[in-house]
């Protein structure tokens, strides 16, 4: 969902693999001393990310998987109708491979299912790894590898990277972005270089985007440099540049490719740029593998000023010789399409012009006001094999299905992939969670099972949330900040769900805007800037609902603000680069340091305040522990049960229990992990289990403060995760 430019990870030695372990069945009950079983669920909003990946089984009907950039695998459930999640059980300390690079299956072993995982490949992400699994990725063993992948990187849509040889399933596959092609002869458990593949890995580029079998030949493609970017092997040793190749701008990265067995005819799409932004040119060619013969079978590009863009998916029919779809990707003035031609690419017909969507069942594609679009960023395009009218592709934000070539639906059930941010649980009104996430902004979720109904929160229409904040002693009044063209804040006077616009909002709000607070009872709002690049401003103030707005100078620049629950005076900033704690008891006017010499130097230490208490501090400080102060941040203590806490919450206190269930990501030992104390951090619960961890959790959580022990938990890439003891 959000990109980082690459560097070059080194192979170090012939064989890539570090370690084989297995993982055992996902069985949704906790097992270790001193847990709580639970009941996990995703909150349902539906999709909300980059789906970079769709693969029906070719053998067996019903059988897809789908992978996503930043949150996992899954595999079609065809009876149920719904995907299920296949790497929920990636843990904290692994949280970079819950980005899947490739994945590939093997035709002549339905069971068999290989991921190439690895979200970054940037110097300060761990290394890649390859799960492999014979039961479908019910359990899985993994081979570790000493090069990075990047699955949240530029060209994230290409693919496969990844491929079962068809002449021995033993063989595998894998290309990679900056260390070339590897090889593996005992089904993934290993992995060594091809000393022979021609072309020569950079630091910074895409390396191999494809892999894709014609027959019993292999071929690879190459997004780098100026040269050949289609290689081939016809015997498994021997790699060699496929002549005739085409060539230029347009042709510079091949995207995907799919093989029609029937005619013998391989189609490559191109684009002038990896994607899935950044491409203004692009092209789609037809090899005849037989005889060499490569021809030009793109669609007329429809004439118009800034209608550029460049091909992502492609999609051959394997119940109809020469019928074949592509799409179009980063086409932004008039809206991406699929292409279908039955003719082998002469003519095609665009499916958008005469395209039925309905997105009743995930109301947040309408995006906000305007009517859902057709799609963007395109680059996953996949056709059932057994059915010819099916076909899927993946946007940015969900994946759109048909059974009839006209009418389509998302089909994302049980697929979530929001990147979440912000969380609220109001303690009354209609709605039990307010979400605030990256790209798809603040949500009021009448029901835990259904998207919402008001999909994003409009007025404005904004994108990634930046802060969410409720009044204390009037929940009906909420406010919210984050990215957008037509002002990054607004506020509700109905619990969040209908919102209105502040009537000015400060300068720095337009490309900086940060978190947010409003005080106890809803009268002052305190705003926190933050430019995209980490640059800190000043905070500023407003005691007139947004309509005007004054800088605070004595608020620490970027910090958050936290307001006191009970006494609409009091206001709180951690200032992370000193480790001071800071109090306004002027209804946010001026700031003051309290305690000092706290642990320093990590932005995203959290500070909380217990709910109607005045006062009661909670700082989560990461590996330095957790800290707590009763007098106002005057004087912190140390809570000795907890030894690393990312962040903390609260909800309804348990029956006989004067204070509210405490709710933490951390860890009391080893394992980082989710917990539940209801004794004011005495003692902890683990209430997940090594099959519901979700890799990276620590941006927010909360308990539900009408529902004892309902929490609910932020991923990043898995969506809302909500918890209920069973």
């Amino acid at each position: 969902m959000f990109a980082s430019p690459s560097r070059r990870a080194v192979l170090a030695g012939a064989a890539a693999v570090a370690a084989v372990a297995g993982v055992p069945v996902l069985t949704g009950r906790a097992s270790a001393a001193g847990s709580s079983a639970y009941r996990w669920r995703n909150v349902v909003i539906g999709g909300t990310g980059f789906i970079t990946g769709v693969l029906f089984h070719p053998s067996v009907r019903g059988l897809a998987y789908a992978r996503t950039d930043i949150g996992g695998a899954y595999r079609w459930d065809d009876r149920a109708g719904r995907w299920i999640p296949l790497l929920d059980h990636i843990g904290w300390d692994d949280w970079n491979l819950l980005g899947v690079e490739a994945m590939a299956v093997d035709p002549a072993h339905p069971d068999r299912l290989y991921l190439a995982c690895g979200t970054y490949a940037q110097a300060w992400a761990g290394d890649g790894a390859v799960l492999r699994s014979e039961d479908r990725g019910a359990t899985w063993l993994r081979t570790d590898l000493t090069v990075k992948l990047g699955a949240n990187e530029d060209g994230r849509g290409t693919g496969e990277r990844l491929l079962v040889d068809p002449r021995d399933s033993d063989t595998l596959w894998l290309g990679t972005r900056h260390d070339g092609l590897l090889r593996s002869a005992d089904r993934g458990a290993t992995w060594a270089p091809v000393s022979g593949f021609p072309a020569t890995a950079s630091a910074t580029g895409q390396g191999v985007t494809l892999l894709v079998a014609a027959g019993r030949t292999v071929y690879a493609g190459w997004g780098d440099g100026d040269d050949a970017h289609l290689f081939r092997t016809l015997d498994g040793t021997t790699w060699e540049a496929v002549p005739g190749q085409p060539s230029g701008p347009s042709a510079r990265v091949p995207i995907r490719a799919a093989y029609d067995r029937h005619t013998r005819e391989l189609y490559v799409t191109y684009a002038d740029a990896p994607g899935p932004n950044g491409q203004s040119d692009g092209s789609v060619h037809r090899l005849r593998t037989g005889s060499g013969e490569w021809t030009d079978v793109t669609p007329a590009r429809p004439d118009g000023a800034g209608d550029t863009f460049g091909y992502g998916g492609v999609a051959v029919d394997a119940r109809r010789p020469g019928t074949v779809v592509v799409s179009t990707n980063n086409r932004w003035a008039a809206v991406d399409t699929l292409y279908r031609s039955t003719d082998g690419g002469r003519t095609w017909r665009s499916l958008k012009d005469t395209a039925v969507l309905d997105v009743t069942e995930t109301p947040y594609l309408a995006w906000g006001e305007d009517a859902p679009k057709f799609g963007w960023w395109i680059q996953a395009l996949a056709l059932d094999p057994y059915d010819s009218g099916h076909l899927v592709y993946g946007t940015g934000a969900t994946l759109y299905g048909t059974r009839d070539l006209r009418h389509w639906a998302p089909q994302v059930r049980g697929l979530e992939e929001a990147s979440v941010t912000q969380l609220i649980s109001p303690p009354a009104g209609r709605a039990h969670l307010i979400s605030g996430s990256r790209d798809i902004g603040v949500m009021y979720h009448e029901r835990l099972t259904a998207s919402p109904a008001g999909g994003m929160a409009t007025n404005p229409v904004s994108g990634s949330a930046t802060g969410l904040a409720q009044a204390a002693r009037r929940p009906a009044y909420v406010v919210r900040a984050g990215w957008g063209e037509h002002g990054n804040g607004a506020y509700s006077t109905d619990g969040g769900r209908t919102w209105a616009p502040f009537a000015a909002q400060p300068a720095l709000a337009k490309d900086a805007p940060g978190p947010i607070a409003t005080n106890a009872d809803g009268s002052v709002l305190l705003w926190s800037f933050v430019h995209w690049d980490g640059t800190r401003h000043p905070a500023h103030r407003s005691a007139d609902n947004g309509t005007t707005w004054s800088e605070v100078p004595s608020f620490p620049k970027g910090a958050t603000p936290v307001a006191d629950p009970a006494d609409p005076a009091l206001f709180y900033a951690y200032d992370t680069g000193t480790g001071t704690l800071l109090a306004s008891t002027d209804g946010g006017r001026s700031f003051t340091a309290r305690a000092t010499g706290l642990p320093s130097g990590d932005s995203q230490f959290e500070l909380v305040a217990a709910p109607g208490r005045t006062g009661d501090l909670w700082l989560s400080t990461k590996g330095n522990g957790l800290y707590r102060s009763t007098d106002g941040g005057v004087t912190f203590t140390g809570v000795d049960s907890c030894r690393a806490a990312h962040t903390l919450g609260f909800g309804r206190a348990a029956d006989g229990a004067a204070y509210p269930a405490v709710y933490l990501v951390g860890s009391t030992g080893t394992v980082t992990a989710v917990y539940r104390s209801d004794d004011e951090a005495r003692t902890w619960a683990r209430i997940n289990d090594d099959a519901h961890q979700w890799g990276w959790t620590g941006e927010t959580i909360t308990g539900d403060p009408r529902v004892y022990g309902r929490v609910y938990l932020a991923t990043n890439g898995r969506g809302i995760q909500y918890g209920e003891p069973v």
